[in-house]
């Protein structure tokens, strides 16, 4: 048997199969629903990680005229357009957006308190 005729061995990685099957589950888009203290008793509920084909306007007067609250669409460098809405509307938004058919439940991340 001559040097030539041995086999080097492959990486072989056992769990390739399951890594490829997590990336593409890891890929969900998330809609974030933050609260922001302002002073006192007040504060601030914000939307972000709608998808970019929904129309944050039309939104943003659904909600105000569901929750009896003034809100605006405000344009973040880092996390694109966000709906700022006055109040702790935390699950009042969930509810709204996942009876809408906006968002899937599994897909909406509540933060804060």
């Amino acid at each position: 048997m001559s040097d030539l005729d041995v086999q080097i061995p492959s990486a072989f990685d056992p769990f390739a199969e399951a890594n490829a099957e997590d990336a593409s589950a890891g890929a969900k888009e998330y809609v974030h629903i933050r609260i922001q203290q302002r002073n006192g008793r007040k504060s601030l509920t914000t939307v972000q990680g709608l998808a970019k084909q929904f129309s944050y306007n039309k939104i943003l007067k659904d909600l105000k005229k569901e929750f009896c609250c003034n809100g605006t669409v405000v344009q973040d460098s880092e996390m694109g357009q966000v709906i700022q809405l006055q109040g702790d509307q935390r699950k009042n938004v969930s509810n709204f957006l996942v009876q809408a058919g906006i968002v899937k439940k599994e897909n909406i991340k509540l933060h804060g308190f």
